[in-house]
């Protein structure tokens, strides 16, 4: 199977997403035969790593179906080693020229950690956790005098993209060799349209 560039791959997910907000989706792919013709096999064109909002199905707001793209979700796409060793999945067995890392306005998870910066009252349970590893792009963002939760998800989403590529050497050869690129989109939930906010690697 023949790979895509890491820009026809975001182009094909920005067509997608163009049909969705126009209200114009085709849901390709999720048929039948589709779904026999991948038992056995699987060759996504990108992997989406992403929040895990319920608003924010992948396959949705970007109009593809099954075997299109390979989707890891936690709460304000936070990083952990099950996430890591995903998207590297995604890259050196799967061969995916593009990651997206896709963020969205009014974030539960960025609210948090913005009240918790706020208030110095830090969430009980696991929900610290999450709350914790975004808190350093809250601070970014104040330091840069943006207050605002959505510039906070903004920063948020390319600071994550840092973080993969500082986090994982995997990630970070596929970008230096130029086979995958990574990107940071946010998606506003009011209108449906993806916007990228910043790439690393050859877009």
């Amino acid at each position: 199977m023949s790979r895509i560039s890491p820009y026809d791959a975001w182009q094909r997910l920005l067509e997608g997403n163009e049909r969705f907000v126009s209200g114009d989706s085709l849901h390709p792919n999720q048929n039948a035969s589709r779904r026999s013709a991948l038992a056995h096999t699987q060759n996504p064109f990108a992997v989406i790593f992403g929040c895990a909002d319920s608003r924010l199905a992948a396959e949705i707001i970007f109009d593809v179906g099954l075997g299109d793209v390979f989707v890891v979700r936690t709460a304000g796409h936070v990083i952990d080693d099950a996430v890591l060793g995903s998207l590297e999945y995604g890259v050196s067995v799967l061969k995916v020229p593009l990651i997206v890392v896709l963020g969205h306005d009014n974030c539960g998870a960025v609210t948090a950690a913005k009240d918790a910066v706020e208030t110095g009252e830090v969430p009980s349970g696991h929900i610290r956790d999450l709350v914790e590893r975004i808190t350093p792009s809250v601070l970014s963002s104040l330091r840069e005098d943006k207050t605002d939760v959505n510039d906070m998800v903004v920063e948020h989403a390319k600071q994550t993209v840092r973080r993969l590529l500082d986090s994982s050497r995997i990630i970070f050869d596929a970008v230096d060799n130029y086979s995958t690129a990574v990107i940071a989109v946010a998606y506003r939930l009011e209108e449906g349209r993806a916007q990228l906010v910043s790439a690393s690697g050859v877009l």
